[in-house]
């Protein structure tokens, strides 16, 4: 198995024949045709699906995809670590950041990295933490944004701050105390996450701890939807006042802590324990680290921060 193999294979698949690939990969189209076809005598499997309208992926096809691009992006690494300019981070730096998190960090973080690491190429996916724990695991990510302290012996976590969960109710009615007990969360229906969901299992065991039993009126798992939700009137959620802070601010929705230990969260940084960390990631994960502290100093990220002032 070759490198260039594994090129022409992403390329084929992100093309979808090999006449497409041919062309954005300056190959001819039978070489091209040949390599595949010893890439996949190589592995013993049909990577592709052969029609007249292209080439479609198979199973086997699918789960090889995610290791070309590992095996590549880690080539990629190892050249970044050895270049004469390695003083001046450089490369590809991929992080997941968690959908209730990706909407108060994204936008500054992107915006630091232009400005203060400009030969940085920065890709930032949202996904749910459980997806992004498996992806760091898996090596398509350099570092995430995860929650929960729980050891994990192929993780490293760095604690960043401790936010507490809000109810997050729509404007207009009683006025609303400052924080509020977990019982009386009972008063209001509730639109929550699926059972799958880390926020959601947060939430379930801290109602069994106190002996709370909610009312549950709808499982919805777009964080977006579940806010047009509460702002229709459907019912209240509960959410970390950040990932509504621009609702709240235009008086959308408000946000009300709710004042309970079980209904804390930590903020975890995590990066993969067998997996070499270059210089262009070690530089975001500081500069992402500073932001973050910045915001929560600040009060835009409400929350307590429990992380190092200096440096990862």
């Amino acid at each position: 198995m070759e490198l260039r193999q594994l090129r022409y294979f992403i390329g084929v698949c992100e093309a979808g024949s090999l006449l497409k690939a041919s062309t954005r990969l300056h190959v001819a189209q039978p070489a091209l045709g040949q390599q595949i076809a010893a890439l996949e005598a190589d592995v013993g499997a049909a990577l592709f699906e052969r029609s007249s309208r292209g080439m479609a992926l198979t199973e086997a096809g699918r789960s090889f995809l995610d290791h070309a691009r590992v095996v590549l992006a880690d080539v990629e690494r190892a050249r970044q670590a050895v270049r004469p300019t390695r003083a001046v981070p450089s490369g590809e730096v991929v992080i997941g950041l968690p959908t209730t998190t990706a909407l108060a960090a994204t936008v500054p973080i992107v915006r630091a990295c232009r400005e203060r690491l400009p030969q940085v190429r920065l890709k930032v996916i949202e996904a749910y933490s459980g997806f992004l724990r498996e992806w760091l695991q898996a090596g398509r990510l350099d570092w995430a944004i995860l929650f929960g302290s729980q050891p994990d012996a192929t993780l490293h976590k760095r604690p960043l701050l401790e936010e507490r969960l809000a109810l997050i109710h729509p404007p207009g009615g009683t006025p609303l105390p400052a924080t509020l007990p977990l019982a009386r969360v009972v008063d209001w229906p509730l639109v929550l996450p699926g059972q799958e969901h880390g926020l959601r299992r947060i939430i379930d065991a801290a109602c069994a701890a106190a002996g709370v039993q909610p009312q549950l009126v709808a499982e919805i798992d777009s964080l977006s939807s579940v806010k047009k939700a509460v702002e229709c009137g459907i019912g209240s959620t509960i959410l970390p006042a950040v990932s509504v802070a621009e609702e709240v601010a235009a008086g959308r929705l408000q946000a009300v802590q709710i004042d309970d230990a079980g209904m804390l969260r930590q903020v975890m940084l995590a990066t993969s324990v067998t997996r070499p960390m270059t210089l262009a990631c070690r530089a975001v994960m500081e500069l992402a680290t500073e932001l973050i502290r910045q915001r929560v100093a600040s009060g835009d990220w409400p929350g307590r921060w429990i992380g190092q002032d200096g440096g990862v």
